[in-house]
């Protein structure tokens, strides 16, 4: 709202300044600021609402030391995420931009399925929460919309170089046009884009229309995983918010140099139009994890709940496929797919030698990967950094993949 509020201003009464809103560095900052700040004074008063009213999280006794530590600990905390990234986002984006009203969307759509299973939990006292099957409901709903949006909405385009060649002056003319496309980015490949609609093509290329058989199961599969992947890392204090801050903090330079005409022309990259305007959603996102980490940080004073964890895998998977990186994601979101594949693993495991052996089997101590080392002696803080040390490289070897390829 500021943005279009300076806008008016600046064309209507020359307001000296008024012209930094149209930069979307500055604007960028001052959300990612912004959001900073609100996440640290709010949350203090949520935290405190929360704790009022007795809305604390219910411990099951997993043999972990200092599990019953954190019984009572308020949860839910994920509305000053939420709340922290959507203030700034209203004030400075361009509200008429399709990705960010996505985002907007998928924020409100996945906090409200989270929000929905911390209720349950907390005051129907019921510790399994939502069921399973409604969550994947909502999750598919989610990638169902962001699937459509992208294929079909008019905005949602790349942009191509056709060379053109004149016989007389034998000079080639280079026109760039945006066009719709399903392409997408291939890391460490050389000529690295690979089109959706080329699993479809080969049979005819009249089924080109048809691209988006391919191209929302792919949505909805990566919305589906990245989701409950985050889900599944809030286990220890600070692990998702830290660990999702640096993953929102790579894909926001991917958006930024991939919505920037001379970045992604000296790049080689993708150029997105229009795509750049989601840094400042990203960045108010960040400012938001990183101002609620100052609560969630070992010792927690506050859980983020479901209502945080599956709208930041929510989130992040809406990011990626947004800005063509979504084949990124088992590096850059290496963390999530580790803890994924370990409860995959252990409890395939588990039914395999059950009924081999008639006695089921472990891989790991305990499941997702976070308790295992937990449950190897190591305190939670220091496997907590370790994880984040691990996500730093990763986001630096996802980063890299704009030149190695």
């Amino acid at each position: 709202m500021l943005y279009y509020l300076f806008e008016y201003l600046e064309k209507h009464f020359d307001l000296p300044g008024g012209g930094l809103f149209q930069f979307l560095s500055f604007r960028s900052g001052l959300a990612a600021l912004l959001s900073v700040l609100i996440s640290a004074f709010f949350g203090r008063k949520i935290i405190d609402f929360l704790r009022k009213k007795q809305i604390g999280e219910t411990v099951r006794d997993l043999g972990l030391a200092g599990q019953n530590q954190k019984a009572g600990t308020p949860t839910m905390g994920g509305i000053i995420i939420i709340m922290a990234t959507l203030i700034p986002v209203l004030l400075l984006a361009k509200l008429d931009n399709i990705y960010i009203l996505l985002l907007i969307v998928t924020t409100l759509w996945m906090g409200s399925i989270g929000f929905v299973d911390d209720y349950i939990k907390i005051f129907k006292k019921d510790k399994e929460g939502l069921k399973g099957k409604f969550k994947v409901v909502g999750q598919i709903g989610l990638g169902l919309i962001v699937g459509w949006v992208l294929y079909f909405h008019p905005d949602v385009t790349v942009r191509e170089n056709s060379t053109t060649a004149s016989f007389q002056t034998s000079i080639e003319k280079v026109e760039k046009k945006d066009i719709k496309s399903t392409r997408t980015t291939i890391p460490f490949f050389k000529n690295n884009e690979l089109d959706y609609a080329d699993f479809i093509t080969w049979i005819d290329k009249d089924l080109a229309p048809y691209a988006w058989l391919i191209f929302i199961p792919l949505v909805i599969f990566v919305v589906t995983a990245v989701s409950n992947g985050a889900n599944l890392t809030d286990g220890i204090d600070g692990l998702a918010a830290g660990s999702s801050a640096i993953i929102v903090f790579a894909l926001g330079v991917f958006a930024w140099v991939s919505g920037n005409v001379i970045f992604s022309d000296y790049l080689n990259i993708m150029y997105i139009p229009n795509a750049g305007e989601m840094t400042v959603y990203i960045s108010a996102f960040a400012g938001a994890l990183i101002g609620f980490l100052w609560y969630n940080s070992y010792p927690a004073q506050v859980f983020m709940g479901d209502t945080g964890s599956l709208t930041i895998g929510g989130v992040i998977a809406v990011i990626a496929i947004a800005s063509r990186k979504e084949l990124l994601i088992p590096l850059l979101c290496g963390i999530f797919l580790a803890e994924n594949l370990s409860v995959v693993m252990q409890v395939s495991y588990f039914k395999y030698t059950k009924k081999k052996y008639g006695e089921g089997r472990r891989i790991f101590k305990m499941s997702p990967l976070h308790h295992h080392y937990q449950k190897s002696g190591f305190h939670e803080s220091k496997i907590v950094t370790r994880f984040w040390i691990v996500g730093i490289v990763l986001a630096i070897l996802s980063i890299v993949t704009l030149k190695v390829r």
